[in-house]
């Protein structure tokens, strides 16, 4: 069974000039494949990141630079404006990968889910974190190519390139993802 995991589709990292005019298009596909899974009957689920104020969640280069972001409850960690998020499950995070303190992978074996279809930002961090520890509990991962995005396009291509390499991970467009979804579906 095939998911799909929308990551950090937040207002705080559309705040760098290099995510901002991509925000839209990313939007967009994200929102497309949001579609395509809702009508095969897939699940789809919203990670985000939160961070508390106290400093309990912080990373450490956080810690290091004495600054936080991504408070619970402020609008920088609220989804984008334009996301489909309505009756859709979330899950919260503090560090880049999703499943890193988190319950993601039993979410995902209670769905019988063998393989994700990652989508959101930034893909050389959170994206690909979260990519490789799929690999390392056996999940399959495809990079929507059309809905990644990163305020380092060379960091991104090269980060691709390894997980496809190493780990057989696919990167596809948006237009493969969801014919391989309307074949599994009928």
């Amino acid at each position: 069974m095939i998911a799909l995991l929308v990551i950090d589709m937040q207002n705080a990292y559309f705040e760098d000039p290099a995510l901002a005019v991509k925000r839209e298009p990313l939007v967009h596909a994200s929102n497309e494949l949001l579609d395509g899974f809702a009508a095969a009957g897939r699940k789809a689920l919203l990670v985000g990141t939160e961070h508390e104020r106290d400093k309990s969640t912080w990373s450490l280069n956080m810690l290091d630079d004495d600054q936080g972001f991504l408070f619970r409850g402020s609008t920088q960690a609220q989804f984008v404006p334009g996301l489909k998020t309505d009756g859709l499950p979330q899950l919260v995070k503090t560090r880049d990968s999703a499943f890193v303190g988190t319950d993601l992978l039993s979410r995902l074996r209670n769905w019988a889910v063998d393989e994700v279809v990652l989508a959101g930002v930034s893909t050389h961090n959170c994206v690909a974190q979260t990519g490789a520890d799929a690999f390392a509990r056996n999940i399959r991962v495809t990079y929507a190519a059309d809905a990644v995005a990163s305020e380092d396009p060379q960091a991104a291509d090269a980060m691709l390139n390894i997980l496809a390499a190493e780990y057989r991970q696919q990167v596809q467009p948006n237009t493969e993802i969801l014919a391989r979804l309307r074949r599994q579906h009928q």
